[in-house]
């Protein structure tokens, strides 16, 4: 599913999907991970807004704050699931920089600090430090090899798929570590945030944004793809959700089904006696009112869809499935991502005159 040549260099390794609330992003995330893991690859898919979403579509049990596995691919590979949550994710980030015993009695730094409520309270005052260690696991996650540390030996992970913050939120949570490695006078806070923000701007991260083919998620994407832009961040696809299919071939295939119900309900068949309410052309005209309704969402779906591909980015559309996104649904959209390349940032140049 992402096209691996050697002229456009390194493939992304951190797929971060975002969208306006409602239009999918979740789903678009987990099936992603399992396309990627149909290639045989081993993916870890990471969740940090608490909402457990990546366990409800997979019908698992709630994710922890450890890598638990999820699902196997068609090809051999793995998903793998892990909820970031920002307390732990602290607790994690004091024993690994500020590991040493304190005071001589064998207690840990973040065991300390959390009996003293200092956790907490770090986590309310500094927003900022909150979000950077929420991406900085991801970023572990991603440096990670076989050899348990961020240099010799293959990676733990082929692939990591954040599933980040809305839209609304996106640029900021994503360039936190810019601003607080200028806030912070060096020290491990700086450095693990420049090193966080260096792996979000490099060729191995892609920025994929998920939006539904109407007027506010297209209006929303926009304005995000060019903050992204703005900020530096490598923009990847544009992802439309939930795309009604057209009408197939049309008039001739329409007037056969109408012909079909009017043989197989024949007045003399009808309880009413071909009285109305009940006869042939009674539903007829209720199915073609719904294909009127149909045609015209068709159309301005259309209509989203071609704005939104002004914004120089590739753009996948998934289908909408009518009975909702069940396992089986998560799998066919899996299906649909894996069969052609989704687009990454060295895919796509930027659209004239610098717009989103």
């Amino acid at each position: 599913m992402i096209a691996r040549t050697e002229a456009r260099g390194e493939q992304p390794r951190l797929h971060v999907v975002t969208g306006k609330g409602g239009t999918g992003k979740t789903t678009v995330a987990v099936a992603l991970a399992l396309a990627l893991a149909d290639e045989g690859r081993r993916v870890l898919v990471c969740e940090v807004e608490g909402r457990q979403g990546v366990s409800r579509l997979l019908g698992t049990e709630a994710l922890p704050y450890q890598e638990v596995e999820l699902a196997e691919g068609a090809g051999g590979g793995q998903v793998v699931g892990l909820a970031v949550e920002p307390r732990a994710a602290l607790v994690d980030y004091l024993d690994t920089f500020h590991g040493g015993v304190l005071g001589g009695r064998g207690a840990r730094a973040s065991t300390v600090l959390d009996r003293a409520g200092a956790v907490e309270f770090i986590a309310d005052v500094a927003p900022g430090l909150r979000d950077v260690l929420l991406v900085g696991k991801v970023y572990e996650a991603v440096r990670r090899t076989s050899t348990g540390r961020s240099d010799g030996g293959e990676p733990a992970y082929d692939a990591v798929v954040l599933d980040a913050p809305p839209t609304g939120r996106i640029t900021r949570f994503l360039g936190i570590g810019d601003e607080l490695a200028q806030l912070a006078a060096g020290g491990p806070i700086a450095a693990r945030a420049a090193s966080v923000a260096a792996l979000l701007r490099s060729e191995q991260t892609a920025v994929h944004l998920v939006c539904l083919p109407e007027e506010l998620p297209v209006t929303e994407t926009l304005e995000a793809a060019a903050e992204l832009r703005a900020a530096g961040l490598p923009l990847g696809a544009v992802v439309a959700n939930r795309v009604l299919a057209g009408a197939g071939d049309g008039g001739g295939s329409r007037a056969r089904v109408r012909a079909a119900l009017r043989r197989a309900l024949s007045p003399e068949d009808d309880d009413g006696g071909g009285g109305s309410g009940g006869g042939a052309e009674d539903l007829v005209a209720a199915l073609e009112a719904q294909e009127r309704v149909r045609a015209a969402r068709v159309a301005e779906q259309r209509h989203w869809l071609e704005v939104v591909r002004g914004a120089g980015r590739g753009v996948r559309e998934l289908p909408d499935l009518p009975g909702g996104v069940d396992l089986e649904g998560l799998y066919r959209l899996a299906d649909d991502l894996a069969a052609s390349p989704l687009p990454s940032p060295q895919d796509a140049p930027a659209p004239a005159g610098g717009a989103a």
